[in-house]
């Protein structure tokens, strides 16, 4: 991709704009439209701050659904007739609800939501809340038993005070958007992108104000009707910055090429939501994780597109896992990474810890650890490969690199949580741009966070083996990612440790 730091250059070829994007003539709209920022080149970047925290904005957008659901809760238990259950159930009860609740997906990111099309499903998990709660009291204290009249008149004053809760927070919200819209790219070819934008532009009430349309596979810069037509790579980075985007929308899904998906990585590095704006909403998205139900942008199907995993709550048991783990195999493996240490130190010389700028989750870089392998005149170069029967290497170093005992130093970087157990192995930047570019799905490794083993290196992928196998072992892994699916990988790993292999990671 050309990397282009002149200012985006006006449209002369033929052709308009889309329908319904010429400019409106009311000043908010004249108001919006000045206020995007076409790319000024890359001295413009240190103008404004980058870092804006997804999970700060989604604790944001979460916790008024939490606090109404919960609310419902509590005022329902409170509200029952004798025999009710006792004051101390409301907050198990809320608890519960709200992990039914997630489990149903109505805490995920909507544009449109309505809390009357979810009274369905909250009558649903209220009744299923409710039958459960009796059947235990039933069990623990027959005197509090429920009667149908009783559970009845629960399970309906909860599902209409959590349908009246949640319409109050989405007016609240409807409210907010329409007075500070969020900055958003559309991401897409054709007329397309530029329908999604006029959609956009002309319903305020879905709170994203387009500031451009990144078309990679425009032939040159412009405009598209009153939004800037975004070529490169470069600028649409710049426009992320400098308009503080916090929405892409998709007009297909971010797989279909090379190019389009190189830009998940950017939206996620400047904490970005993304959608995918389809209408016949019946894309497949294989990197990506649609969810569903599908929300609608002007009768266009739109679908917030999560990374893979895309559970929460597997999500943070992994992290859990991981940590607990690692802390435990760090206290084992103390005296056999002293043994190492002490090795490196008499066989080799001072510098027993080896770091290396590694690739990790969405691309941020992040310092590896591990023992070091090479002589102490050796210096292991970031764009040399390195391959078995190295001569640089020494004789104790041959023997870590072939037990795998040299990474245990990245348990450490597990408990920082710059890594998982299982994952994709990292790799140094420069290869990472080159594998990138020669080997179709290569970045897409990196929607996972990485880790010390995995998929590909439990089948003998390590060391000098193919990239494009590696790579298609590692998408396999995320797109069928489990929490068994991690521990079979980890047993499998623990079974073969120390077996002599060839190469490294």
């Amino acid at each position: 991709m050309t990397m282009d730091s002149a200012p985006a250059r006006r449209h002369t070829g033929q052709g308009g704009p889309g329908p319904g994007l010429a400019p409106a003539p009311d000043p908010a709209a004249r108001r919006a439209q000045a206020a995007i920022h076409p790319p000024r080149g890359p001295e413009a970047d240190r103008a404004r701050p980058v870092v804006r925290p997804q999970r700060i904005r989604r604790r944001g957008r979460v916790l008024p659904l939490l606090t109404a659901d919960a609310l419902a809760a509590v005022l329902t238990v409170a509200a029952l007739p004798a025999p009710a259950p006792p004051a101390g159930a409301a907050v198990p009860m809320a608890l519960l609800l709200a992990g039914l609740h997630a489990q149903a997906g109505l805490y995920r990111p909507r544009l449109a939501p309505s809390a009357l099309l979810e009274l369905p499903v909250l009558a649903g998990r209220s009744a299923v809340l409710w039958c459960a709660a009796a059947a235990i009291w039933a069990a623990v204290d027959p005197g509090r038993a429920l009667g149908w009249g009783v559970l009845l008149a629960a399970v309906c004053l909860q599902a209409v005070l959590t349908c009246a809760g949640r319409g109050f927070v989405n007016q609240c919200r409807r409210r907010s958007a329409v007075r500070r819209p969020a900055s958003a790219l559309v991401v897409g070819p054709g007329a397309g992108a530029g329908a999604v934008a006029a959609a956009l532009h002309g319903r305020p009430e879905f709170g994203l104000r387009p500031v451009g349309i990144a078309d990679t596979e425009a032939a040159a810069e412009g405009e598209r009707g009153a939004m800037p037509l975004l070529a490169t790579h470069e600028d649409i980075r710049r426009a992320v910055i400098q308009n503080s985007v916090r929405h892409a929308v998709f007009t297909r899904p971010p797989e279909a090429d090379e190019r389009t998906a190189s830009l998940v990585r950017l939206f996620h590095d400047h904490g970005c939501r993304l959608w995918l704006a389809d209408p016949a909403g019946t894309a497949k998205v294989t990197g990506m994780r649609v969810a569903c139900p599908a929300d609608q942008l002007w009768g266009y199907a739109v679908q917030p597109l999560l990374p893979r995993p895309g559970r929460p709550v597997e999500r943070w048991a992994k992290r859990g896992i991981d940590a607990v783990l690692a802390l435990l195999a760090l206290v084992v493996a103390g005296p056999v990474m002293a043994a190492c240490a002490l090795a490196v130190r008499i066989g080799d010389g001072p510098g027993v810890i080896f770091r290396q700028e590694r690739v990790g989750l969405y691309g941020r870089p992040f310092t590896l650890l591990k023992f070091r392998t090479l002589r102490a005149d050796a210096h292991e170069a970031a764009t040399r490969w390195t391959v078995a029967g190295d001569r640089r290497m020494s004789a104790v170093g041959s023997f870590l690199r072939k037990s795998s005992l040299d990474e245990l130093p990245q348990l450490w970087n597990v408990v920082r949580g710059d890594m998982s157990l299982v994952g994709p192995r990292p790799e140094r930047p420069f290869f990472v741009a080159k594998f990138s570019t020669v080997h179709p799905g290569y970045e897409a490794r990196h929607r996972m966070p990485v880790g010390i083993t995995g998929l590909a290196q439990i089948n003998g992928l390590r060391g000098d083996t193919s990239i494009e196998d590696r790579a298609r072992f590692d998408n396999h892994y995320i797109d069928t990612w489990s929490l068994w699916q991690d521990l079979w990988i980890l047993a499998r790993t623990a079974a073969s440790f120390f077996r002599f292999r060839l190469g490294g990671s």
